[in-house]
C-alpha cells in the first residue's frame, strides 16, 4: 500500500479481510488504454479528452441481460477498482486544500470500492457481449459488477450544488 499523506487515517483494518455481507460477482471487463494509475485520467471528463474510447466485455452468462440496453444513448456501469486500497478512511488528495472524510471524495479509495461511471453507449453487440463505450477512467482489466440504463429524466438533477 501506498503511504499515508499528511491527515490521512487509516481505519485500523483492512475491510477486504472481513467476511462478507454479501456476495458480489464480476460480470464483465473493462478494457481501457490505461495501464497504470500514472497514465489513467482522474475522472470522466479527463478521459473524453484524450479521445481514447474503451469497452467492456460483459462474460457469456449475462449476455442475455443486454437485451434492450441499445435503446439508451448512455448508460451506468459500476466497477470494483480492485486495485485500490480499502483502509482510508480520511484522505488528502492532491487537488484539495485539506484532508476530507472517504465519503466526501469520487477516489477509489474506500472500504467498498466500487465505481460509478456514466458514459456514452455507442455500440453494443449482445451476441459478444462487446458493449463500445465513448471513453472511461478505469486501469485495463477493472471487473464489472453491474451495467444499468441512464435515464436523464430521473437520473440527472440539475439544481445539484457543484462542489
Amino acid at each position: 500500500m501506498s503511504e499515508k499523506r499528511d491527515g490521512e487515517a487509516a481505519l485500523g483494518f483492512d475491510p477486504a479481510e472481513l467476511p462478507g455481507d454479501s456476495h458480489v460477482v464480476y460480470i464483465g471487463r473493462v478494457s481501457s488504454p490505461w495501464k497504470s494509475r500514472d497514465t489513467c485520467p482522474k475522472n470522466l471528463a479527463d478521459a473524453r479528452a484524450t479521445g481514447k474510447a474503451a469497452s467492456v466485455t460483459i462474460d457469456p452468462p449475462y449476455r442475455p441481460g443486454l437485451a434492450g440496453l441499445e435503446r439508451f444513448s448512455h448508460i451506468v456501469l459500476l466497477s470494483w477498482f480492485d486495485r485500490s486500497r480499502r483502509d482510508l478512511i480520511t484522505q488528502n488528495p492532491r487537488h484539495a486544500d485539506a484532508p476530507r472524510g472517504t465519503f466526501a471524495l469520487r477516489s477509489p479509495v474506500r472500504p467498498n470500492p466500487v465505481g460509478l461511471h456514466v458514459v456514452r453507449l455507442v455500440s453494443l453487440d449482445v451476441e459478444t457481449g462487446l458493449i463500445e463505450i465513448d471513453a472511461i477512467d478505469l486501469l485495463d482489466g477493472t471487473p464489472v459488477i453491474d451495467v444499468k440504463p441512464y435515464f436523464a429524466s430521473i437520473d440527472s438533477v440539475p439544481d445539484a450544488a457543484k462542489a
